[in-house]
């Protein structure tokens, strides 16, 4: 056991130097981090070097766990119904038209055309509609460092910030809908209205735990309001509380963690400290490991076979990304050039789509399909993430902002 628990910190310790390593290596690359993380995960990782190996990696599974709870919670975090009210119905429009779009197009084209990219047809509308449900997340991170990069300034990037905040959101909650459809269709071994029931109760308790959770943590708040530090300790442990009780009851632990993030934000009268300390010094640390382990998973002999899905995701996601988009601003009489590229603008995805793929690992009802999905998201992640700030970048220097 000793020699086990050595092993693994020692594991740790060369992720740690090596991912330091290539943080400061990305901006001189001209790399997004993200796609750097993954890079060095899959270079250090089973599949090349093997300097991580296979026991590492299958044994890693709570640090993954401990990453999502707290990405979701920042995602929920993000939903200040101040900025909401602040962004208007032009963020609100196209943020609802283009990820609904996203989920149609990416569901549709896959279950239509399942026989020539080679799904098992038996599992080919589950997997189409989990696919579907993976495509509505964009990987806000790349968005705002390219706005960053370019000091860009103007109603498109305002308007561009305001969809990246709110999509993951849209996202995990289709995403939640997905899943458990998903599953009710395959206990019931077809489509039907049971199933949008079963759907709706997993979304209703999965919500009133994580309520649960955010009144916990403000209590919590209430009594360590002098000591910053204690206040942060016990939101992280409820938080993860929260999340491990949502797998132990085959609820929604994302979903769970984004309403607990949703609620503190704008009920808590300090979770703002909190909020703080982790953005300071939690973000890049969990951020780094969930990259850098995720890609550990990726298979390259499994893509190797199924090059052609790869390409049908990108561009499906795409189509709905940008008739959704369209869709959405010409409904808010947006301006011309933003019903016209704001759709493409939002194509990197990173993280959240990553993370719910890794969440399936924990759905015994997806044993057999989960490898593949996990190993086509982080694929097309880095295809995302290294066209899609670039498109992004041109974009908005196009529209003249940056």
């Amino acid at each position: 056991m000793l020699q086990c628990n050595m092993q693994t910190l020692f594991y740790l310790g060369i992720i740690f130097v090596l991912g330091a390593f290539v943080q400061w290596l990305s901006p001189k690359l001209f790399l997004p981090k993200v796609v750097s993380y993954l890079l060095l995960g899959l270079l250090i990782g089973p599949e090349v070097l093997n300097i991580i190996p296979h026991s590492f990696v299958n044994n890693a599974d709570v640090v993954i766990e401990m990453s999502l709870s707290l990405i979701a919670v920042m995602i929920g975090a993000s939903l200040k119904l101040s900025h909401i009210k602040e962004v208007g119905k032009d963020v609100l429009y196209i943020t609802f038209f283009q990820t609904i779009f996203a989920f149609i197009s990416v569901s549709l084209g896959f279950y239509l055309f399942s026989s020539l990219l080679a799904l098992p047809s038996e599992y080919a509308l589950v997997m189409s509609i989990l696919l579907g449900g993976l495509a509505t997340a964009t990987a806000p991170a790349a968005t705002i460092a390219v706005i960053h990069e370019l000091k860009a300034k103007g109603k498109f990037s305002r308007i561009l910030l305001g969809v990246v905040a709110l999509d993951d959101a849209m996202a995990l909650i289709l995403f939640a809908f997905a899943i458990t459809l998903s599953k009710a269709i395959i206990d019931l071994g077809e489509f039907q209205l049971i199933s949008f029931l079963h759907t709706f109760s997993i979304i209703f308790y999965s919500t009133i735990i994580g309520i649960a959770g955010a009144l916990l943590s403000n209590l919590m708040e209430n009594l360590f309001k002098s000591h910053k530090g204690m206040e942060t300790i016990s939101t992280i442990g409820l938080v993860f509380v929260v999340y491990s009780l949502n797998i132990s009851l085959s609820l929604e632990p994302l979903f769970s963690a984004l309403i607990m993030g949703v609620f503190m934000t704008n009920f808590s009268k300090h979770f703002d400290l909190v909020q703080d300390e982790i953005d300071n010094h939690l973000e890049e640390i969990i951020f780094m490991l969930f990259f850098i382990l995720s890609a550990m998973h990726l298979k390259f002999d499994m893509i190797m076979d199924f090059p052609f899905v790869l390409i049908a995701y990108v561009l499906l996601r795409l189509i709905g990304k940008v008739i959704g988009a369209s869709i959405g601003a010409r409904l808010a009489n947006s301006d011309e050039y933003v019903k016209k590229y704001m759709g493409l603008a939002l194509l990197p995805q990173a993280g959240l789509a990553i993370g719910l793929a890794l969440s399936l690992q924990d759905e015994v009802a997806f044993a057999s399909i989960t490898t593949f999905i996990l190993n086509l998201i982080i694929a097309t992640t880095i295809i995302h993430e290294l066209i899609g700030p670039l498109l992004t970048r041109y974009i908005l220097k196009k529209s003249k902002e940056g």
